[in-house]
């Protein structure tokens, strides 16, 4: 076939592009001939957190990339129909996470189907982490333009199931996130902390990803704090603030942990991210919502163990006790993994985890990713 992936990718970094190119990959080693479409303008720049949107990196040689929809800009969403159409793309990919961008993609999609090309999206979100009061109008507009979608936890496909007809609650496959593999293989661990400058003789607990206040960063400080062998545990807190981070060096001067606590907040780079899971002990997510999480399963390729709250689709993908632990929302739940899992020793961190995480990460493969997708005309 000829597809077409809506959404971001390169020249803006992040997960989302990661995906995208990822998929892009997939489909194009089964064969299909890959377009990606992406933004000439994703966010205006007062609605962007961060402090660049854009990737240092070049282009991928190996994918086919055209800029040519602006997300406010309406005139450019017929662009990018006409160009769909002269490319003579029979399947579009959307990759939907914000209802910011249901004007955009669902003009899109909508326009798309007329020319008779099938539509599907993967759903990152549907009801969005941080909600407003226009977020329903704006997801039931995206819902109505697509012909069938892939939820990629089981809180995701319900949320999207709200907003269609008992007829098309089936239009909604389920396919878990599959894994992160484009980040290169894992190094020594002891390669990788002298590389990064990180203690060689602790036990490293990795908070990885953008840092917003659904991800709980607070609340894994709390817990930290009240550890009884923090001493040998180190937090890496690795990623850009999102928000203000004024707030987490206040709470870190109110818990003690100064010193105990390595910040490295910037946006960190896609050859940069083996480095940091290669260096971790285990991969702690205290997230106070969510739906999955790209971070697992960068961790499931990088074979950590991993420490999630029970929210979301997060409990579906770390199974209790074999993989990782499975907190509740709360600072002593948390602390009390963390505090298991430092004492245990690291051979038998390894014999018991890592054997485990090998076997469950085969669940996720990219072809199963697609095989849901192709099922579009079942």
């Amino acid at each position: 076939m000829r597809i077409g992936i809506l959404g971001t990718c390169w020249p803006y970094r992040g997960g989302l592009s990661a995906f995208n190119e990822r998929l892009a990959r997939q489909f194009m080693s089964e064969g299909h001939e890959v377009e990606l479409f992406t933004f000439t303008m994703q966010y205006p720049d007062f609605l962007f957190p961060g402090k660049t949107q854009y990737s240092d990196a070049p282009q991928p040689a190996d994918l086919s990339i055209t800029r040519t929809m602006n997300s406010i800009e309406p005139i450019s969403w017929f662009r990018t129909v006409k160009l769909l159409k002269q490319k003579r793309i029979e399947m579009l990919v959307i990759k939907f996470w914000i209802p910011l961008m249901a004007p955009c993609l669902g003009t899109i999609a909508r326009l798309a189907r007329r020319e008779g090309i099938r539509v599907v999206s993967i759903l990152d979100n549907v009801i969005p982490h941080e909600p407003h009061f226009w977020d329903k109008l704006l997801i039931r507009y995206f819902i109505g333009s697509v012909d069938r979608f892939v939820a990629m936890s089981e809180s995701v496909q319900r949320d999207c199931r709200i907003f269609l007809p008992e007829s098309r609650k089936d239009d909604v496959l389920l396919s878990p996130h599959p894994l992160y593999d484009n980040f290169g293989e894992s190094i020594d661990k002891a390669e990788a902390r002298k590389a990064l400058d990180l203690p060689k003789d602790k036990t490293l607990l990795l908070f990885f990803g953008f840092i917003r206040d659904y991800k709980g960063l607070d609340l894994l400080m709390k817990s930290y704090a009240k550890v009884n062998s923090e001493d040998q545990l180190r937090l890496v807190v690795a990623g850009e603030f999102y928000n203000n981070g004024e707030q987490y060096k206040e709470l870190e001067r109110e818990l003690g942990l100064e010193g105990k606590i390595i910040w490295r907040t910037d946006f960190i780079p896609d050859d940069k991210v083996r480095y940091y899971f290669s260096a971790a002990d285990m991969v702690v997510q205290p997230y106070k919502s969510a739906t999955q999480s790209g971070v697992t399963q960068i961790a499931y390729h990088f074979e950590k163990p991993m420490l999630v709250t029970n929210v979301g689709g997060l409990a579906e993908i770390v199974p209790d006790g074999k993989v990782g632990y499975v907190c509740e929302v709360d600072a002593d739940s948390i602390a009390a993994a963390i505090t298991k899992f430092a004492e245990m020793p690291a051979d038998k961190r390894e014999s018991h985890f890592i054997k485990n995480i090998k076997k469950e990460k085969e669940k996720y493969g990219w072809s199963k990713m697609t095989a849901k997708l192709y099922d579009y005309t079942k």
